[in-house]
Order: structure tokens, then C-alpha cells, then sequence
């Protein structure tokens, strides 16, 4: 049987419960502004947004267009390049880093070129000499311009570098130039997202993509003589790397 007393003694934990909360509210108000939670998300989701339409673009236009691009508006290029970052995060395995190591692990007397160098990872993390390429320079070291016309001069770098980087329409283009700064048995090292590579996703077949590569005067291990006649290459349309828009 529940007496008067008894439940007095309820309502006044009751109430000291109820006052505790409160005060933890209006702490918790107090070091968050109103809505600023729902206002960072706003602002994540229209970054991820922008990055997407860029990245789109990216993919299904030339070199040349996206140079025009961003120079009608180079702070596309960060916002780009943040929201990349963003995507990469949540990679399990970076591959520059996998780039990396493999120029590491070589005489750092090999000249490389870095086609799409973003932040120029690949300069700040070796000791050879790279000649940073990509469509913006925010760092004194790398080089703007168009990746199918270059400033290097033929047979010149010991090593071509494209990582995520095949992404215009004319990527053929990319890879000839590389083909042409390359000395004789160059190295050129090619990472890029898998489903690009995957017939049952949409993407080209990788074995046409290499055999078109090899068409070039590649083999997989080094670059061949030049072909004083050379037929008509078939190259495969990459997939676009799109992301789903939300």
C-alpha cells in the first residue's frame, strides 16, 4: 500500500530529476549556437554536392574544356580538390601512397612526371626530380596547363605517372604525351578506380584498355622502340567516375 508520505518523496525525486535535465540543456544550448548542427550539415551536403557536379564534369569533357573551366573560375579547383580529399578519406588504401613506395624503392636519380598531380603528394614525398602537371597551380611547383601538351621535351623522364588522373574524354591524349616525354624504357604507372575497368559495371574491358596501351608502344614492364607505322588505335571509353547525387 503506497502512503501520502511515500509519494511525496516520488514527486520530489521527479522533480530534482526534471531540474538536472534542464540544466544540462541549457549548458548544452549555451556551448552550441542554435542550429549549428543542422547548419554544418547543410553545409556538408552542398560541398558534397559542388564536388559531384564538378567531378562529373570532369569526366565528360576534354582536357582543353576543363583547363577553360577553371580559369574562369580557379576557386572550383579547391573546392574540388576538398571535397576529393573528403572521398579519399574514406578509402581504405590510398594509391599514391602505393606510387610512393614504388618510386621509393628506386634510385631516386629517375626523373618522373606526375600527370593530375593535386596537392603534388608524389613531389613532397620522394627525392627525384617531378615535374608536377595539373590544371591549376596553387603551389610554386606545379605546373597548369593542359596534360596533352606539355612543356617537357621528348625522351626526357625516366617515369610517367597518372593516378585517378585519366579523367577527360580525350584520355588518349594524356597517354600519348606521356608515350612522348618518356625516355626508352620508360616507366609510365597508371592507378585508377576499378569500376572504370569493369565490364560488369559498365566500364570498359581492361583488356582492351591495356592492348590499347601496348598498341601505343607500351608492354607492361617498360616502353618499346617507337613504331614508324603505327594503325589506328582502339582505344576504350573509360567510365566515368561518377558519384551518386543525393
Amino acid at each position: 500500500m503506497e502512503t501520502q508520505r511515500s509519494r511525496n518523496r516520488k514527486g520530489a525525486k521527479r522533480r530534482r530529476a526534471q531540474g538536472n535535465e534542464q540544466n544540462r540543456d541549457a549548458k548544452k544550448s549555451k556551448s552550441e549556437p542554435p542550429g549549428s548542427s543542422f547548419l554544418e550539415k547543410m553545409k556538408a551536403r552542398l560541398s558534397g554536392g559542388h564536388f559531384r557536379m564538378i567531378n562529373e564534369k570532369l569526366y565528360t569533357c576534354t582536357g582543353e574544356e576543363a583547363l577553360d573551366y577553371f580559369k574562369e573560375d580557379p576557386s572550383l579547383f579547391n573546392v574540388y580538390h576538398a571535397g576529393y580529399q573528403a572521398q579519399m578519406s574514406q578509402w581504405p588504401e590510398q594509391p599514391v601512397h602505393k606510387i610512393i613506395e614504388w618510386l621509393q624503392a628506386r634510385s631516386p636519380s629517375l626523373t618522373v612526371a606526375d600527370f593530375g598531380c593535386g596537392d603534388a603528394r608524389v613531389a613532397k614525398s620522394v627525392k627525384n626530380k617531378v615535374f608536377s602537371f595539373d590544371l591549376v597551380s596553387n603551389d610554386p611547383d606545379v605546373i597548369a596547363g593542359d596534360m596533352s601538351n606539355t612543356c617537357l621535351d621528348s625522351s626526357s623522364v625516366d617515369v610517367a605517372i597518372f593516378c585517378l588522373s585519366l579523367m577527360g574524354v580525350n584520355y588518349p591524349n594524356f597517354l600519348k604525351e606521356a608515350y612522348r616525354v618518356l625516355k626508352p624504357s620508360g616507366w609510365l604507372l597508371i592507378a585508377e578506380v576499378k569500376s572504370r575497368l569493369d565490364p560488369k559495371t559498365g566500364g570498359a574491358d581492361p583488356n582492351k584498355f591495356i592492348k590499347a596501351v601496348c598498341e601505343l608502344g607500351f608492354t607492361q614492364v617498360s616502353k618499346e622502340k617507337p613504331i614508324s607505322k603505327r594503325k589506328e588505335i582502339a582505344w576504350p571509353e573509360l567510365k566515368p567516375c561518377i558519384y551518386k547525387r543525393r
